[in-house]
């Protein structure tokens, strides 16, 4: 299918459609943040490190003996915090929300401009609108966290590579090679998962500049030229991290590039015992709140743990012990710590391919198609229809809603795989391989948020773009 410009068809009809998307796609998010926006929990943690970074220069956490340098959380974030807050008040989250609205919807047109470099205008169209009005990213503006901001560098990076390998034009230090290491440096700024996104494009990049002028007579050169150009963007991306690096060698005497798996600062106790338990039986985003995230400062009831949490009745009666001395404090002891472990090994001997793969499974399929409700007025089990009827038929079709998106953008990969020419394959194969890369990532994690596969949404709008944009038909 020969690509198409998006301005040689029907170009005040596309305008319309073009400012019709943005300015729904931008009411969508502000709606959101009028009727359902959130400040707490994680928000109010980077909030605090932003506003001890403006007030006394540190990057810290407040605590109720004090403020404390940390290391648990990325930069990233914290600084666009704190650059909104010097622009628009302290603690001012409102604005927060309104700046991510606005960012989340160029994430819609970054990924409208990948599907219409690649597959044409009405592509390009169909991405837009399919990003625009997506509620799932749209949501996630109207809370202060890493998400918007990571959607908007994987869409970015995508595009500035899609337009980098054009053709026409000299691979090398253009503006949109630029884009691409900032767009992948700021990533890693913001998540430590960040890094997969450079781990899927560099080797997109490297292919499509080594293989530049295969049949040309200078290939040394271009190949020599290829690996250099490789080097230099690996180079970029990791520089950022040096000044972090070195800050927390010199704070906390550690070697810490990112930001700890467990988000601890140095010295604070790990629940190693209790994550292990909780990794026998933990599936659903219900089990996370209720009880995963209430470890350490809230009580955890016998009542909110699935049956299959017990494989008999001395480890029912062994687990309601634990959380009834527990609950006398809120506050896991290293002893009790080590008998969670127990019986996590236990139950890890009993059965070890549950422990292994049916439950990694079972929490990446749950990450993937549960109802993605979880900033919305609607209970945590939804699925009970008779307690809350209008829930549960809400939360069903919005279910359904994600998995067309999901569904759509891994046809239009199967297809575009076979269909592409083979100097644009390695576009759709770096799609492809950050969305299996971070698969795997999240088959090791002990908890299932479906905030944690938000990231494939970019993507999936530019890969629904080539099946609506009518490839799938030709």
């Amino acid at each position: 299918m020969q690509r198409t410009s998006w301005h040689t068809q029907e170009p005040v009809v596309g305008w319309v459609q073009f400012a019709a998307a943005l300015t729904a796609g931008l009411a969508l998010r502000v709606g959101f943040v009028h009727f359902f926006g959130q400040t707490e929990g994680d928000s109010l943690l980077y909030g605090d490190i932003a506003k001890n970074l403006l007030q006394h220069g540190v990057y810290g956490m407040t605590h109720s003996d004090g403020m404390a340098p940390t290391l648990l959380r990325l930069p990233g974030y914290p600084l666009f915090l704190a650059l909104c807050f010097k622009l628009f008040g302290m603690e001012h989250y409102g604005a927060v929300m309104l700046v991510q609205s606005v960012v989340d919807t160029g994430t819609a047109l970054l990924a409208a401009g990948t599907a219409g470099r690649l597959w044409g205008r009405k592509a390009g169209l169909w991405a837009l609108w399919l990003g625009a009005l997506c509620p799932f990213t749209a949501n996630y503006a109207a809370t202060a966290l890493t998400e918007t901001l990571t959607l908007f560098c994987i869409a970015l990076a995508f595009y500035a590579l899609t337009r980098w390998r054009t053709p026409d034009a000299e691979l090398g230090l253009n503006r949109y090679f630029w884009m691409m290491a900032g767009a992948m440096a700021y990533a890693i700024l913001l998540r430590p998962d960040g890094g997969l996104l450079a781990a899927a494009v560099v080797p997109a990049v490297a292919w499509t500049a080594w293989h530049r002028h295969d049949h040309a007579d200078d290939v040394p050169e271009t190949r020599a030229n290829a690996t250099a150009l490789t080097i230099v963007l690996c180079l970029l991306i990791a520089a950022p991290l040096a000044p972090w690096t070195i800050r927390n060698w010199r704070v906390f005497h550690v070697i810490q590039p990112l930001a700890p798996r467990y988000a601890t600062d140095p010295g604070e106790m790990i629940t190693y015992g209790f994550n292990h338990w909780y990794r026998t039986w933990g599936v659903d985003f219900a089990s996370t709140e209720d009880v995963y995230w209430n470890l350490n400062g809230s009580v955890i009831q016998i009542d909110d743990i699935p049956t299959r949490a017990f494989d008999s009745d001395d480890q029912f009666d062994a687990t309601q012990q634990l959380l009834q001395e527990y609950n006398q404090t809120t506050t896991l002891t290293q002893q009790m710590d080590d008998r969670f472990a127990r019986l996590g090994d236990e139950r890890m001997r009993a059965n070890p391919m549950r422990y292994y793969v049916v439950m990694p499974v079972a929490r990446l399929v749950n990450m993937w198609f549960r109802p993605r409700t979880e900033l919305l007025p609607v209970s945590l089990e939804w699925w009970k229809f008779r307690e809350h009827p209008r829930q549960t038929v809400f939360a069903w079709a919005y279910g359904a809603l994600g998995f067309l998106y999901f569904a759509g953008g891994a046809l239009g990969a199967w297809l575009a795989c076979k269909r592409m020419p083979r100097e644009k394959l390695p576009l759709v194969l770096a799609m492809v391989a950050y969305v299996v890369m971070r698969s795997l990532l999240l088959l090791t994690l002990d908890n299932a948020e479906e905030r944690y596969t938000l990231e494939f949404m970019p993507l999936a709008f530019v890969l629904c773009g080539y099946l609506a944009g009518g490839s799938f038909f030709d």
